[in-house]
């Protein structure tokens, strides 16, 4: 089998809710990284592109209707150049990825962008249809996040806890303290900070310019989710889904907008294409949980992942964990990443 390799990767700063990318739609937003790829790799030849694929979790509004292939098409690549938007909610953006590597890897693409994009701003209110004839009742739904049109056989059977509820079930069943999830959640507000402040996480951003009716067009080019917070902070926070609950809105991922987009390739398009690789692709693999601890899914798709290669945790320089709980990340420390995961050695 061919290798896949990361040549290159470029994201847009992560907006809050609400917040300075709002006012931009998911397809223009997702077109944003997908152009500054094109304008730095001036060697590529981009009509051997062979499939843009993107996550998006919600495509219930302006990312409807296969984004990928509407960010292709708003940047100017071949009109020949197909897309296909992928869905697996979370993990969406890595699932993307996997395709990419996996088509690479069985020899049936060579050149591949992908990448992911959500507008939580712009997410819209969605209504069902009228069941008879003159129905005077309506259903409104915000999709945003969470459930909606719910099955009442899947409540039945499985619940339809949300997500707080599921990372309150986590902290429950693992014992998870409201303290150490506190002092997860500093942790990485911290390290946040340290690396915008320094620098690092600039290398990897690129600005989202925004026109104005009166004036300079707005600039955003640094992530706006960072919180200056601490321990006494934290604690202080109510329950988001009981009072006595450890689960606040302090200990929990926000609601953001945001997109990225990575160049994958096999080596003899890499060379071709006078791109440097930068990361092998070894695997991806996922696993199904019960809903109401659906963030438990690291766990059981990292042992699985570690088993297929081979491999063990202690031959990991790097694990990065990306979950929206902190009562996820402390209950398995040795997950490599969300559900489905990967592994960087």
């Amino acid at each position: 089998m061919k290798e896949a390799f990361v040549c290159d990767d470029i994201r847009t700063p992560i907006g809050r809710y609400g917040g300075s990318l709002a006012s931009v739609r998911a397809d223009d937003l997702s077109a944003v990284p997908l152009r500054a790829l094109i304008e730095r790799n001036k060697e590529v030849d981009w009509e051997a592109i062979d499939e843009v694929i993107y996550g998006c979790a919600n495509q219930a509004g302006e990312d409807n209707r296969n984004v990928a292939r509407m960010s292709a098409l708003l940047v100017g690549l071949p009109v020949g150049t197909p897309g296909s938007t992928v869905n697996r909610l979370c993990g969406s953006g890595m699932d993307a990825i996997g395709v990419a590597a996996r088509a690479i890897k069985a020899g049936e693409t060579s050149l591949m962008i992908a990448g992911g994009v959500e507008s939580m701003s712009r997410a819209p209110f969605v209504m069902g249809k009228a069941t008879s004839a003159f129905s005077r009742s309506a259903e409104i739904h915000d999709t945003t996040i969470g459930w909606r049109f719910i099955n009442p056989l899947m409540k039945k059977q499985y619940g339809v806890d949300s997500m707080p509820e599921t990372a309150e079930n986590v902290a429950d069943d693992y014992k998870i303290s409201r303290a150490d999830q506190d002092a997860f959640a500093l942790r990485s507000q911290q390290k946040a900070a340290r690396a915008q402040k320094d620098g690092t996480l600039a290398q990897e951003i690129v600005a989202v310019t925004i026109p104005q009716k009166k004036g300079d067009a707005l600039v955003v080019d640094r992530d706006e989710h960072l919180r200056e917070t601490s321990l006494e902070a934290l604690a202080k926070l109510k329950g988001v889904v009981r009072p006595d609950g450890s689960v606040t809105a302090g200990n929990a991922s926000g609601v953001n907008d945001g997109a990225v987009a990575l160049l994958i390739a096999d080596e003899e398009s890499a060379k071709r294409n006078g791109l440097t690789p930068r990361a092998r692709i070894l695997g991806l693999a996922t696993a199904g949980v019960p809903p109401r601890v659906m963030g438990i899914g690291p766990g059981p798709a990292s042992q699985k992942l570690l088993a297929r290669l081979g491999m063990s945790i202690d031959q990991m320089d790097v694990i990065e964990l990306n979950e929206a709980f902190a009562s996820r990340k402390v209950s398995r420390p040795s997950a490599c990443s969300v559900s489905p995961t990967t592994i960087r050695a």
